[in-house]
């Protein structure tokens, strides 16, 4: 065999190695060129997708972080593929030097509103939402920040059904480096929390993430932090009653390197949330989560050896075939040069191939925060893109339009009641029969996805060649659990905390009644759902003792559980047509 032939071949070889993947899918995304989103440069930070008229399309908010003011951006979706700019509302009439935004039903009315953090020592801006995308500045605690913040994330750390909310700060002084804790008091007014590592401790820190790391029903906080040595990730674990403890072991909490984002999903469907950490400077990491708090390092994969400097991340299943992909972006090097973001598609057996030849991996810019949310509700996620100013220069932003394959898909909008509104911090699990095989699937809801980035909050799923989604099952902050059977794919539902999908009978409750508040200190409230007569209801602990019995049979009980220790117990409610029980937590 001739030399140049042998090279030809190996070439060939090494273009099937790293193409398979793609081949057969077509192509991925399409640029949109036109409209007001790509056409407005602006110095771009933060990307959510929201509906925050209800109207059941997805709008666009984009926060904008140059040094003196810029005003923010939010683009109403018109239902036909273009998004109209707002010109004429508070919430993009600021001028302020923005980075993070998060949204979420923080009053519960049905609506989303928006807190945007802000740089340069400016105050943060608080909007509430009065239901038709119309935003109110509110001036008081939450806005009353006097530092240098990063992003910020809503997450009901008390699971009382009333969203609270952290925010991250850097700055350049150390004095100036302390996050920050409000607990949502009701009606949209909060307690600024003054104790506690959570908001003492002092760090550059950047991303925050509420997410239960240890499936304890509790959602805890996760921060990154930026620094050039030595610099570990903070996790609080949220002990109940309002009380954090800092974890500090374990590879995840001792990666080091300038972190500017976390993103947690379950990429390997196996049921918990892995994390994957981007960085400035250094090696990107994809953690797979073990349990017990113990994480590994996924260091041999292309997703953990690419050298850039990243500052956000997003996941998506793209093609909709079961399995979650990586969206990484890349900026501020101190070359200065544009650069290229990442995009890996996963292989399906924990592993992932980078694709360099299709958008959006072929664009280059400086981009900072990104999200996927799919703004034409064709059932395949799309994604936008923040880009910061180039060289001085404001750039506009970019828009990626997600083709369509044969592959198929449902997405799912959760409807909170005891819960939050927003089902912030709701796990979904979705199981459907793949390429012969029984797959589960799960989500957890949050208000950030990333590091200057809101996913939509409604819950995508890819099915493959599955037409029919076996089981759905949710579990609620509240302890609620639900599953339902048998479900078409390729549409949209929505789920109401226990009362199953909008508008259809098909419920099937692992738990018959609710209880809250949970964690509870001392009056539990247990609602029964079901219609048929109760024979009686016992408390046990987790010996099975029977610790309190409660004599009336009423549908609603308030129950003093004061005297009861700390710890785990159940509720256990025998009626006309069988047994149910339900656990809680007493703190």
């Amino acid at each position: 065999m001739k030399k140049k032939d042998c090279i030809f071949k190996m070439i060939s070889y090494l273009i099937v190695l790293l193409m398979g993947p793609f081949l057969g899918i077509g192509q991925i995304f399409t640029k949109v060129t036109n409209g007001a989103i790509v056409s407005s440069p602006a110095d771009s930070r933060s990307v959510n997708w929201v509906d925050v008229n209800n109207d059941g399309w997805l709008d666009l908010f984009i926060s904008n972080g140059k040094a003196g003011g810029q005003n923010n951006m939010l683009y109403l979706n018109q239902g036909n593929g273009n998004f109209l700019a707002v010109d004429n509302d508070p919430i993009v009439l600021d001028s302020k030097p923005s980075d993070g935004a998060t949204f979420a039903d923080c009053d519960n009315d049905g609506d989303l509103d928006a807190y945007v953090v802000n740089w340069y020592n400016e105050d943060n801006l608080f909007y509430l939402n009065d239901g038709s995308g119309h935003f109110t500045e509110v001036i008081g605690t939450v806005s009353d920040t006097n530092g240098y913040c990063e992003t910020a994330a809503w997450g009901d750390y008390d699971n009382d059904g009333q969203l609270d909310l952290y925010v991250t700060k850097s700055g350049p002084s150390v004095g100036t480096r302390r996050n920050q804790l409000y607990h949502n008091d009701g009606g949209a007014t909060f307690t600024k929390i003054l104790t506690g590592d959570m908001v003492t401790n002092s760090y550059t820190s950047r991303c925050i993430n509420w997410t239960d790391i240890d499936l304890d029903g509790l959602p805890d906080i996760f921060v990154t932090n930026e620094g050039t040595s030595n610099t570990n990730e903070n996790l609080y674990h949220n002990d109940g009653a309002g009380n954090f403890t800092r974890i500090t072991t374990g590879d995840l909490l001792n990666d080091g390197g300038k972190t500017m984002s976390s993103s947690w999903a379950d990429y390997d469907n196996d049921g918990d949330l892995d994390v994957y950490l981007t960085n400035d400077g250094s090696n990107n990491v994809l953690f797979r989560n073990d349990g017990n708090l113990i994480f590994t390092k996924m260091a041999s994969d292309p997703v953990s050896n690419t050298n850039s400097h990243s500052f956000s991340s997003a996941w998506s299943d793209i093609d909709n075939d079961g399995d979650l992909d990586l969206f990484v972006t890349n900026s501020y090097n101190p070359t200065p040069e544009l650069l290229h973001n990442f995009l890996y598609l996963n292989n399906g057996d924990g592993t992932f191939t980078q694709n360099f030849s299709e958008l959006p991996a072929t664009d280059a810019s400086w981009s900072y925060g990104c999200a996927f949310g799919d703004y034409d509700n064709d059932g395949f996620e799309d994604l936008a893109v923040a880009t910061v100013a180039f060289n001085g220069v404001d750039a506009p932003d970019f828009l990626y339009h997600n083709t369509p394959n044969n592959n198929h898909w449902i997405t799912i909008k959760l409807v909170g009641r005891f819960t939050n509104k927003s089902a912030i911090g709701t796990r979904i699990h979705i199981k459907a029969t793949i390429n012969g095989v029984s797959v589960w699937q799960m989500r957890e809801i949050s208000a950030q996805s990333s590091y200057c980035g809101q996913n939509d909050l409604r819950a995508h799923f890819g099915l493959g060649d599955a037409t029919t989604i076996d089981e759905i099952k949710i579990e609620w902050p509240s302890s609620i659990e639900e599953t339902i059977l048998s479900v078409a794919g390729n549409q949209f539902i929505t789920i109401v905390e226990g009362q199953g999908i909008l508008g259809v009978n098909q419920t099937k409750h692992s738990d018959d009644f609710f209880l809250y508040p949970n964690p509870v200190k001392s009056v539990l409230n247990i609602i029964w759902a079901d219609k048929s007569p109760i024979v009686s209801t016992d408390i046990y602990n987790t010996l099975g003792q029977l610790v309190l019995t409660i004599p009336s049979a009423q549908q609603t009980k308030t129950v003093d559980v004061s005297s009861l220790k700390t710890g785990n117990y159940v509720v256990k409610i025998n009626s006309e047509k069988g047994s149910s029980s339900a656990k809680f937590v007493k703190i």
